[in-house]
């Protein structure tokens, strides 16, 4: 790996300098990088710890950012459960035996939908993290924009007075023994975790609180589990018991579970032994239970006042920590990566303007604001909230019990089908954005409803041809056009104005016919206008029928302009208009 160890081989400076080389700086660097933009990560560890794989959903829309780098399907084939093994999420009072119930069952959970997915070009995929962190640094290998130096750390950034841009950072990092060397970098990016020396040194503390009780993530083998469950194979089995609660669920095929133990007193400390006991309370016999790690934690509900000074950004835990419940914590930080990615690749290419970069707080933490708060609500009901010994009781008290939990889980729903939390997030009040009146649908973390109203993310749609309508997209911003609306004309040529624009401020962008849908729709009717510019990050950034008004938009969604410039009574713009549900090209 294209790594340094020595003071002597660290580089004097870097245009960008990224602390931390988890998934989201890894992410980052590799966005950067497919922009064209060179980055230097900085991570102290020099190997991963298979150990502690906490993170193991990689959610529908985290895997359509990994698809737009190559990279979907190489974490597929590494996954070691693939999304055919199982979807479901089962609550139970146990997995084997007889007195092992199913309370209830969530069906496709966290997205994951064998053969072709509608929502999204990629559906979820359950994998742990250390193993998408190993797919994230071979790309990196390979890759000569990035730079790679393991077993260093950031302690400290020093920014210029005033945050002014034109100067750079000074970056102290030092190695294990504490020999130490400052980096200058033009820009800064903290992705280096929950206690990021990059917030630290911005002089940023984390606002929120924490759980009451703490819980125990315990990682062991086991030869006879597998062949012992008596319940249908699921990514996550949810044991409501009246000693032990919490979860259980295969890490791979070959023997390797998970388990995560709710609600332990964090005062306490649990033995090897003690987590082998609770792992065999939980399924609900005497198998064989070989601990291999245990990892205390709490969940935390924790959220940055800013995400930027000057040209020190923070991404991912760095900038917000949130409860577990859900997956949607690394899913976020990946979402961070790819929103500030474009943003910082368009200023170092220069063709960003002054509003572009700022407005990456702006966006992203109210999405991780609104995910906090829902994980935090799921949070407020765990497994051993519904637990009750009538569950495991036989006759009508057994009955009566299990059916009040099956109701009563029912509030579980937004957990594990979070479509909404998961593809409904929009910048619709994002001043890089252009608001055309409408509203965007409410926010709802279990309902998506497909818009494209100018901050919402694409809608999907698989196209007649058989591609998904995001492989139109090009690496810059693009102007999508409903095939059905153009009547024969090229697109290039309506919407040349687009085109001339891109030209003059040297922002890239791309013209596209596209439509219909597989199943016959008009692309004009799921997006309520002709035509759509789509942002790099697949973001809408504006809707409408008018080149010219199309042309201005590309110009105030690069961060350069705010407001559409007047047409000229004389000269009317020229348009595509409605009429009815379809629309037709009027070409002037």
């Amino acid at each position: 790996m294209n790594a340094f160890h020595t003071a002597a081989d660290l580089p004097p400076e870097a245009q960008v300098l990224i602390a931390g080389g988890g998934p989201s700086g890894l992410f980052l660097a590799l966005d950067l990088a497919s922009r064209g933009v060179p980055s230097t990560v900085i991570e102290p560890r020099t190997a991963l710890d298979h150990t502690r794989p906490r993170a193991k959903t990689t959610n529908a829309r985290t895997m359509t950012h990994l698809r737009r780098l190559g990279l979907a399907e190489v974490l597929r084939d590494a996954a070691p459960l693939p999304v055919e093994y199982a979807q479901d999420v089962i609550f139970c009072t146990g997995l084997t035996g007889l007195s092992a119930y199913e309370l209830r069952r969530f069906r496709n959970a966290f997205q994951l939908v064998p053969g072709r997915y509608g929502p999204q070009p990629e559906c979820g995929q359950q994998v742990p993290q250390p193993v998408l962190e190993e797919v994230l640094r071979a790309a990196v290998e390979s890759h000569p924009l990035v730079t790679f130096l393991a077993g260093w750390t950031v302690t400290g950034v020093s920014v210029p007075d005033g945050g002014a841009a034109t100067a750079a950072c000074a970056v102290v990092v030092a190695d294990s023994s504490g020999a130490s060397r400052t980096i200058a970098a033009e820009y800064v990016i903290g992705a280096d975790g929950g206690s990021s020396a990059v917030r630290r040194s911005l002089g940023l503390r984390l606002e929120g609180g924490s759980a009451e009780l703490s819980n125990i993530s315990i990682l062991f083998r086991s030869k006879s589990l597998a062949s012992a469950v008596s319940l249908d194979p699921a990514v996550q089995y949810w044991v409501v018991g009246s000693e032990t609660s919490g979860m259980v669920g295969p890490m791979d095929r070959d023997g390797t579970w998970w388990a995560i133990v709710q609600g332990v007193d964090p005062s306490v400390t649990v033995t090897a032994g003690d987590a082998a006991a609770m792992v065999r309370s939980l399924v609900g016999s005497d198998v064989d239970i070989e601990v291999v790690a245990t990892d205390p934690w709490t969940a935390r509900m924790l959220l940055a006042p800013e995400y930027s000074r000057g040209n020190v950004f923070l991404v991912g835990d760095a900038a917000h920590l949130n409860p577990p419940w859900g997956g949607h914590g690394f899913n976020t930080c990946i979402g961070d990566a790819a929103n500030l990615a474009w943003k910082l690749a368009a200023t170092i290419n220069g063709w960003a303007g002054p509003g572009l970069l700022a407005s990456y707080g702006a966006e992203r933490r109210p999405v991780a604001a609104r995910t906090i708060r829902d994980a935090a609500t799921n949070g407020k009901a765990l497994a051993y909230h519904f637990a009750d010994p009538d569950l495991v009781a036989a006759g009508p008290a057994g009955d009566a019990a299990r059916g009040a939990a099956h109701l009563a889980l029912a509030v579980k729903q937004s957990e594990f089908d979070s479509l909404g939390l998961v593809l409904g997030y929009a910048y619709g009040r994002s001043p890089v954005v252009l608001p055309d009146g409408s509203a965007l649908p409410d926010e709802d973390p279990i309902r998506y409803i497909p818009s494209a109203a100018p901050g919402a993310l694409l809608p999907h749609a698989w196209l007649a041809d058989s591609r998904s309508l995001y492989s139109a997209l090009g690496a810059g911003f693009t102007l999508l056009a409903d095939a059905g609306s153009l009547g024969g004309v090229d697109a290039a040529e309506v919407f040349e104005p687009v085109l001339a624009a891109g030209a003059r401020q040297g922002i890239p962008v791309t013209v596209a016919a596209v439509g219909p849908s597989d199943d016959g729709t008009h692309l004009a009717d799921l997006w309520g206008a002709a035509a759509v510019l789509i942002r790099p990050d697949q973001h809408v950034a504006w809707r409408g029928n008018s080149p010219v008004e199309a042309a201005a938009a590309l110009s105030a969604a690069a961060g350069w302009a705010t407001a559409f410039p007047p047409a000229r009574p004389e000269e009317p713009a020229p348009s595509i208009e409605t009429r009815s549900a379809r629309v037709d090209a009027v070409i002037p």
